[in-house]
């Protein structure tokens, strides 16, 4: 089954998200962080009930330094909501579909 989440690197964050003509979040991840995999449930429900109107990204810290040094991510998961290509709002930790939906209209997405 196809995923409305997509693994990201750091060679494709530039064109992917920063010149993105929609709201993207991007969940910087690491693999080896039990938080993370609890997120991912609530991560999918949001970006299945916001395909089309929103891009949602996982970016693996560990694998992609570059971007993860560049917005400072000191600990995962951390949530970066991007618009016109810069970040509008980022929060550490876990949070539910609502919330995340919540999020997203405070930050004028669809």
């Amino acid at each position: 089954m196809k995923t409305p989440v997509t693994d990201l690197t750091d060679a494709a964050f530039t064109e992917a998200v920063l010149e993105s003509k929609t709201i993207c979040l991007v969940d910087f991840w690491s693999p080896r962080c039990g938080t993370c995999h609890s997120l991912a449930p609530a991560l999918e429900a949001f970006a299945a009930a916001n395909e089309g109107k929103v891009h949602v990204y996982k970016l693996d810290v560990d694998d992609n330094p570059i971007t993860s040094e560049k917005y400072e991510i000191k600990s995962t998961p951390t949530l970066v909501f991007f618009k016109d290509g810069k970040p509008i709002d980022v929060t550490r930790g876990t949070l539910s579909a609502s919330s995340l939906q919540s999020k997203l209209e405070s930050v004028g997405g669809p």
